[in-house]
């Protein structure tokens, strides 16, 4: 946002303005050198011990050689954590690129399987160079959420092989055929080391008590494995174990062998998974950082274009050193987060820890049962077949695409899958575009016409089949209940509705989002609102009703409350009984103008229970002891810090504002009527603003208008003063439990400017892009 940056607005005032600022500039800081903080060492190692059994039970999934899970584990870890967008995101070899690149090594062969992953990350580097990331966003969740659940069941499928003894087919639809046999051909050494496996990946983490939440910070994937390596070596078991062929003989990328087209749609499957995953898991990571108080700030949002073009780089170094197709990984980045990680350094750090394990830990990575890691990699399978993502996509009416992308996914492939997924959301949309419930019914000599859906012009001929069947004369309401209306439904239903009204009859237009105010009727119903979506309306703005009309302003009050039960209440029922029962729990103290023109909630996007809203004539906090019986404010300054316990505290104020006018134009001895006398707190603004020693405000994109907009940021500066004066701020603030903000409203330019203070007396005033 932009801000008010104190300054004197005239040059005559250009001395005094200058014996503000210090004469000179400090000297510059001392050279610092390079440190790692000691939380990102921490959360590295934490990710280490995750990534370290997950990559050796992906590569062995996928049938590449073990050594390329630890070679995209180093590549993700040092490229894309050097180079990408999201400093926090721990990219290595995918779960949700198993079944991929296991279809690329069963056709092309492992040499050209790794030229793929090259070109894919080429593509990537193309996609970013273009700054298209924001674009992959509009996939809908239902088929990338379907995607992940038929990867995860095909992964579910085939290491379920390996578990019990025996060896992975091609496909999902052969495993299933070959599962009946080799159920019948169990081998009780791999089944015992699956089923200890399994056994602490889900026990681990529910070890109840103060030792339980010390063992959790052992990762549970790392206690399995181990638990499972441990036992399998005191007890002798005979059983396949982890294979490291000496670095010396690791195969690299070579040419791409096979059919141009074959190789360009393994390209564009994998650049399409990767890419995908890999930004939906920064917005992921965003949302985890916002949930650690101050770490947003540090870290500030991801750059999904950089992150492409980090994710690309780090395909092109994994695959030229022979290792799998690399991504953004949700359980190492949530783990990182969780650790503590506060920058970059920790994922780039549990790269070179891998590097590292991969250099010197062969003989002990060898000891670990193949058994073992098919069990880890098969519970994550099962994890990516998501209950929480099923409702979500039932909830809003998606199930459909769900399951045909899952379904395609399994018994068709990745692409394949998702293409249909893609095909059936498209129908669906069309479906719901086109679909447009009309009823018609009468109650108590009422006719109700209710429209549910988009009103688009595929539905003007049943709507005015509908509205023709409403007789001469009568009264009407017609419910739209939809979030469009396109300019041939709008055009069919005024040219009804005026025609209805000229023969006598009465009309009712309400809805949520239509642009008509409920209840209009013939000129009344072209009353625009700037928030609604039909922003092509061009009409009169109706004249405001007479002072005598107390009928006409009843009606309009029950019209609107009508509305409001009728449209509103259901949507936020749920969220009103919640508050209900847990009582407000706002995060911050908004004071302002009671203005009728300042909207809290639409210029902060803030919902029931977010602000604890004082208003008053002129947004004014009386200081302390000069209330005069009047404690209003004082009482919910008080209520809001030490009961409600606000983390913030904001003084709004507005442009055009009358009660800074009317204080400008006050005179001596003016008779003292309530309105004078409540304005006599603003005093201290009017003499903030004419001492010359203080520099006046100034908005940060150009100079005030006049005066009374010189007053009204003043006014914010001094009120916010005013507040510090009160005891429970004060204590609030000394104890770093509160902040205390400036806002500033422009009405007609709908922009809002903030405040932000540099020294203890908020006489300065940061700036602060809006655009950021």
């Amino acid at each position: 946002m932009s801000a008010c940056v104190p300054t004197r607005a005239t040059d005559s005032n250009a001395d005094r303005t200058k014996r503000v600022h210090p004469p000179h500039s400090p000297p510059p800081p001392p050279h610092r050198r390079f440190r790692i903080a000691g939380a990102d060492v921490s959360a590295s190692i934490a990710v280490f011990l995750i990534a370290l059994p997950l990559s050796l039970g992906i590569a062995l999934a996928t049938g590449a050689p073990l050594q390329a899970g630890l070679v995209a584990a180093a590549a993700g870890g040092l490229v894309a954590g050097l180079l990408g967008g999201c400093p926090l995101q721990v990219s290595g070899p995918a779960a949700g690129l198993t079944v991929v690149t296991a279809d690329l090594i069963h056709r092309y062969g492992w040499r050209t399987t790794c030229a793929v992953t090259v070109l894919a990350g080429l593509a990537q580097l193309a996609l970013g160079c273009v700054r298209v990331a924001r674009t992959a966003l509009a996939v809908s969740p239902a088929i990338v959420h379907g995607m992940l659940a038929g990867i995860g069941v095909t992964i579910a499928v085939a290491q379920l092989h390996i578990v019990l003894g025996g060896t992975p087919q091609s496909s999902v639809l052969a495993n299933l055929r070959a599962l009946p046999a080799q159920l019948a051909d169990l081998h009780p050494a791999d089944v015992a080391m699956s089923a200890l496996t399994l056994a602490l990946l889900l026990l681990w983490p529910r070890v109840p008590g103060r030792i339980g939440h010390l063992m959790r910070k052992i990762p549970a994937a790392l206690v399995a494995v181990a638990g499972a390596t441990l036992t399998a070596s005191l007890t002798g078991l005979t059983l396949a174990k982890v294979d490291l062929p000496s670095w010396s003989s690791h195969a690299l990328a070579g040419l791409p062998e096979g059919p141009v087209l074959g190789i360009a749609a393994a390209v564009l499957t994998t650049t399409l998974v990767c890419s995908v995953q890999s930004l939906l898991g920064a917005v992921a990571v965003d949302k985890l950082v916002a949930g650690r108080p101050g770490l947003s700030a540090r870290v500030g949002r991801s750059d999904l274009n950089r992150e492409l073009l980090g994710q690309g780089a780090a395909n092109i170094v994994s695959g030229a050193l022979g290792g799998l197709p690399v991504a953004g990984v949700a359980v190492r980045s949530s783990a990182n987060v969780q650790a503590g990680a506060v920058s970059r350094n920790s994922t780039m750090l549990h790269g070179v820890l891998v590097v590292i394990a991969a250099l010197l830990m062969v003989p002990v990575l060898e000891l670990i049962p193949l058994a073992s890691l098919a069990a880890l990699v098969m519970a994550v399978g099962i994890q990516m077949v998501s209950l929480h993502h099923i409702r979500t996509v039932t909830r809003h009416r998606e199930v459909l695409v769900y399951a045909v992308t899952t379904l395609g996914v399994v018994f068709l492939g990745v692409l394949e899958g998702v293409l249909l997924g893609v095909t059936v959301a498209v129908a669906v949309a069309l479906n719901r575009l086109a679909h447009t419930r009309i009823t018609h019914d009468e109650k108590e000599g009422v006719h109700h016409v209710h429209v549910r859906g988009q009103l688009t012009f595929l539905a003007v001929p049943r709507l005015s089949r509908t509205l023709h069947l409403v007789p001469q004369g009568a009264h009407v309401v017609v419910e739209l209940d939809g979030s469009f209306m396109d300019h041939a439904a709008y055009e069919s239903l005024q040219d009804w509705q005026n025609a209805h009204t000229a023969r006598g009859g009465s009309a009712e237009l309400t809805g949520r989002r239509t642009g008509v105010s409920a209840g209009a009727t013939g000129a009344e119903a072209c009353r625009c609102h700037p928030w609604t979506p039909w922003r092509e309306q061009r009409c009169e703005r109706p004249q405001p009703a007479p002072r005598s009309g107390g009928a006409a302003s009843g009606r309009q009050l029950a019209r609107g409350i009508s509305a409001f039960q009728r449209n509103t209440a259901p949507l936020v029922r749920d969220e009103l009984a919640r508050l209900a029962r847990e009582g407000q729990q706002p995060s911050q103290l908004f004071l302002t103008c009671a203005d009728s023109r300042l909207v809290t909630s639409m210029i902060t996007s803030s919902g029931p229970g977010d602000l604890f809203v004082v208003r008053n004539v002129g947004n004014l906090v009386p200081p302390p002891g000069e209330e005069s019986g009047d404690d209003s404010v004082a009482a919910a300054i008080e209520y809001a810090v030490d009961v409600l316990r606000v983390r913030s505290i904001t003084v709004c104020g507005h442009s055009g504002c009358g009660a800074m006018q009317a204080l400008l134009n006050s005179q001596p001895g003016e008779a003292r009527s309530p309105l004078k006398r409540w304005l006599r707190h603003g005093r201290p603004s009017l003499e903030r603003m004419a001492d010359d020693n203080r520099p006046w405000a100034r908005l940060a994109a150009r100079a005030p208008a006049d005066a009374v907009e010189q007053l009204c940021l003043t006014n914010v500066v001094q009120q916010l003063e005013h507040l510090r004066g009160h005891e429970s701020v004060a204590r609030a603030l000394r104890d770093g439990e509160l902040e205390l903000n400036g806002m500033y409203f422009h009405v007609g330019e709908a922009q809002a400017y903030l405040l932000t203070e540099e020294d203890e007396l908020f006489d300065r005033v940061g700036v602060m892009d809006a655009s950021a």
